[in-house]
């Protein structure tokens, strides 16, 4: 049995800038970090005596004779592109909700891609689960969705990612001091809007339209290295909300489905109580809305927004790993050596190089 662990993610900078149909032509890059809340996946093999051979345990329960069967579109392409020969079980278990502008989609894709390889024997390092899980969701899912998610879920920490229009991407951790981060951490808030949507529908309504949105994902791209800078240099970390209220500005205008009347009234609720900027998190339409407030303002923000949940977080720098393998894998790692087969190590099933 193997269980992985992957975080979800905040996006601060940049996104849009993220999608192939923008930096294939113009490079991109985003500035985002993981959270302490995470989602858990759990395989097995299937001993043969079972009736089904694949067992999926998410919202629904699924159980099916072939891969044909499954109905979950990641399950099913995971398990037929890492050619999965054998009966196997996996159950999902999420901190916080699906379709919640959180990652959530592409963290489940690369906890699942890394627990399935970990549960074949094999390492991956952080940069080939990135990768292969951007082409399993762009290539074979065909889903419409940007690049940032699986590198945040696969790497974790606080990140300034460039886009390349060949492809490729380099992760640049942003080396702030311990009290700087913590200074950070303590002026954003995160707040369930209760609103769930599918981010692939809400990001069509402007990826398929990024000629006439140019002028703003370059302003996009732009704040990026203006936060980066801001973080890692000494203006006030106020400065940081105030450049997430003009983000926001710009982002909204880019989609009619990116923002809603009941968002803009949750969003101008907090602001009048005392915040300083904001946004949704991911594509837009709904899910969480992050907030940064200023410490003497934060017992007001929450009362204007009492009626929605409030999350504390912090950040997290470890990215997707294997938590627990169970002793049967090292048996079946040690049959595979008397066989004749290269050994396999069971340390640390990701890497740290890039």
């Amino acid at each position: 049995m193997i269980i992985s662990r992957t975080p979800y993610r905040i996006s601060f900078f940049g996104g849009g800038t993220d999608y192939p149909a923008w930096y294939r032509q113009h490079s991109g890059a985003v500035l985002a970090a993981t959270i302490d809340k995470y989602v858990y996946l759990t395989c097995r093999y299937l001993p043969p005596f079972f009736e089904h051979r694949y067992r999926i345990v998410y919202s629904k329960n699924e159980m099916c004779q072939s891969i044909d069967e499954i109905a979950h579109p990641a399950v099913r392409e995971v398990l037929r592109y890492l050619s999965i020969d054998r009966g196997v079980e996996i159950h999902h278990d999420g901190d916080l909700p699906a379709r919640s502008g959180m990652g959530t989609s592409s963290a489940f894709t690369v906890g699942l891609v890394h627990a399935l390889y970990a549960l074949k024997g094999e390492m991956r390092s952080k940069h080939q689960l990135a990768m292969e899980t951007i082409h399993i969701e762009q290539d074979i899912l065909k889903e419409t969705v940007g690049s940032q998610d699986q590198i945040s879920a696969a790497y974790g920490g606080l990140n300034q990612v460039q886009f390349y229009p060949n492809g490729e991407a380099a992760v640049r951790p942003v080396t702030i001091a311990n009290d700087r981060v913590h200074e950070l951490e303590l002026h954003l808030m995160l707040f369930y809007t209760g609103i769930k949507r599918t981010a692939s529908d809400v990001a069509k309504s402007y990826v398929n339209q990024l000629d006439e949105n140019k002028r703003h994902l370059r302003m996009l791209n732009q704040l990026v290295e203006e936060g980066t800078s801001l973080l890692t240099g000494s203006a006030p970390i106020l400065d940081f909300g105030e450049l997430l209220h003009e983000a926001w500005q710009i982002k909204r205008t880019m989609g009619e489905k990116i923002s809603n009347p009941s968002i803009d009234s949750i969003y101008n609720r907090a602001i009048d109580a005392g915040a300083l900027g904001g946004k949704i998190t991911g594509a837009g339409g709904g899910g969480f809305m992050l907030l940064f407030v200023p410490l003497d303002h934060q017992l007001a923000v929450r009362s204007a927004l009492n009626d929605i949940l409030y999350i504390p977080f912090k950040f997290e720098y470890s990215g997707s790993q294997i938590i627990f393998f169970d002793r049967e894998q090292e048996y079946l790692a040690e049959e595979q050596a008397r066989s004749g087969k290269a050994p396999l190590v069971f340390r640390e099933m990701v890497s740290d190089e890039a």
